[in-house]
């Protein structure tokens, strides 16, 4: 069967991405992209694409009804760094753009709901090491707050109204395809764009801090095949943690130096340090494994490999 599915956020660095796999899943003209600006070229024109600030109910109902929309991924939302930088915006653009798509699942307008959550919804008293699925959950970000809080309105419009939303706690996101969008692991992308360019990097996080981390074809496949599973396999409707590859900058820096030997790391901490001390640096997916059979494919090596390789040819790099 064929749905309509409308991607909010399609400009961003998950969005970008997304939108090209379910328009080759589903055929071009049944994946609506949407964002406050226009998307990649790439994702302009494959297929449909309609402005959409999501802060405007009245224009999604518009483009819902008129692209007869069954699924939405709201994608949408200010990041960790941005988001502590306004925090009013961070909170009204990430809390009402959730409660405006689960309202149209609430109508029975649309029939499931993708929603991300983050790792930011753990905090300093949350277990930094294999954070289990259930625990102590104390974010001291706008981002995490408005993250947590997100999960309880999910889990409440599952139970209350039967909406069949869905949700991953995304660990930090690398990719080549996007530019990332203000998050406190954006350091493991610009990293890699620096080397090239410039062979040096100065990271704004300290040599020693480990987060997790997921390369973004996991991410995509994980988001897909949460969707894909069949509703009485989603036993969680808050947000599943799923788990990547953990590492730290020195690690990054090490294993990109196997590829660009001549490549120089250094290190100037700033506000994002603070963040990232705050959150997990492994996390315990069990549940999901256990549920809907999630396995991540890429490790640090593989990850490494893969984006350099895509980097030179988006640069023209031909020489080693």
């Amino acid at each position: 069967m064929k749905y309509t599915i409308l991607v909010i956020g399609s400009s961003g660095q998950i969005g970008t991405e997304l939108v090209i796999k379910l328009r080759k899943m589903y055929g071009n003209n049944h994946v609506v992209a949407s964002d406050i600006r226009p998307s990649s070229k790439e994702v302009m024109q494959s297929g449909p694409f309609e402005e959409l600030n999501i802060m405007n109910e009245a224009r999604l109902h518009e483009i819902v009804k008129k692209h007869k929309v069954s699924q939405v991924y709201l994608l949408a939302a200010l990041l960790s760094a941005t988001a502590e930088k306004n925090i009013e915006l961070g909170w009204s653009l990430n809390m009402r753009s959730l409660s405006h798509v689960l309202d149209l699942g609430r109508e029975k307008v649309i029939k499931k709901i993708y929603w991300p959550s983050s790792i930011a919804v753990f905090g300093p008293s949350s277990p930094q090491f294999m954070t289990p699925q259930y625990t102590i959950m104390e974010p001291n970000t706008v981002y995490g707050i408005s993250k947590q809080a997100g999960e309880r309105w999910c889990e409440y419009y599952f139970n209350k109204f039967g909406v069949d939303v869905r949700s991953i706690r995304y660990p930090g996101l690398v990719g080549w395809k996007a530019s990332p969008g203000g998050g406190t692991t954006d350091y493991a992308v610009h990293i890699f764009h620096e080397a090239l360019k410039h062979g040096k990097y100065e990271s704004f996080l300290n040599a020693n801090t480990t987060l997790p981390m997921m390369y973004m074809p996991d991410a995509i496949r994980a988001t897909i095949e949460l969707m894909e599973a069949p509703a009485e396999q989603v036993k969680i409707r808050s947000s599943y943690n799923v788990s990547g590859v953990s590492f730290k900058p020195e690690e990054i820096a090490a294993e990109i130096q196997r590829h660009l030997p001549a490549f120089e790391m250094s290190y100037q901490e700033d506000y994002r340090q603070a963040i990232a001390n705050s959150w997990p640096q492994s996390i315990d997916d069990s549940h999901a494994q256990e549920d809907w059979g999630w396995k991540a494919e890429y490790d640090l090596s593989k990850m490494t490999g893969d984006m350099i390789s895509n980097l030179k040819k988006q640069y023209k790099i031909t020489a080693e």
